[in-house]
């Protein structure tokens, strides 16, 4: 029950459209499968990386250090219009061509590291909501409730990966330079809030 409690707890962390998400669809829709489930279980990696830190209360420490909470909104910030402002430069190439967004492997887990851990707010805001939840576990349990929280990460990942990637090639291409630019104005324009939210933080 434990398990299956994180599970549904990791569905409900997991499952709302934020950056990682639409990460998740611009790469389901813009490589072939193998590829895109590559690029995907980096994703998913350091998305379990941050779970595990969120969920050992690592957001509470930013949080209580305003010069690091600072530093990393912008920092983190300044990467994810990075990337927002990539994604809309290669938008058109994508949309005409399969496979056609080059990427380094090491670039992939670069990517991967921001959309997980570029935003301050959503580790602040996992720790309270799984920290919560480990504060009424024992050990053992909150092994079992972390697993399950990973677990279900790992099954709306590789779900949207799949779903996505097999019904690219029978999607307009109209349709996926669309998608490439919403994806990317939305990640971008994300980005310079976090700025914009790091800039007025500074006293």
């Amino acid at each position: 029950m434990i398990y299956l409690r994180g599970i549904l707890i990791g569905f409900a962390f997991v499952a709302p459209i934020g950056m990682q998400n639409i990460y998740m669809f611009n790469n389901a829709l813009s490589n072939k499968m193998s590829k895109a489930l590559l690029y995907n279980f980096l994703v998913w990696f350091c998305d379990a990386l941050f779970s595990f830190a969120a969920f050992y209360g690592i957001g509470a420490l930013i949080s209580a250090n305003e010069i690091v909470k600072i530093i990393v909104m912008l920092i983190g910030g300044a990467l994810t219009s990075y990337i927002g402002f990539n994604i809309i430069r290669s938008a058109k190439q994508t949309a005409i061509g399969s496979d056609s967004r080059k990427q380094t492997l090491k670039q992939a887990l670069m990517t991967a590291l921001i959309v997980s851990w570029g935003n301050p707010q959503a580790m602040i805001d996992g720790t309270m909501m799984l920290g919560a939840s480990r504060a009424t576990l024992t050990f053992e349990q909150s092994i079992l409730f972390i697993t399950g929280v990973i677990t279900a990460s790992f099954i709306w990942d590789h779900g949207i990966t799949i779903g996505f990637n097999l019904l690219r090639d029978k999607l307009p291409k109209k349709f996926l330079l669309a998608i490439n630019l919403i994806s990317g104005i939305i990640v971008a324009v994300y980005g310079l809030y976090l700025i914009l939210t790091g800039i007025t933080e500074i006293h």
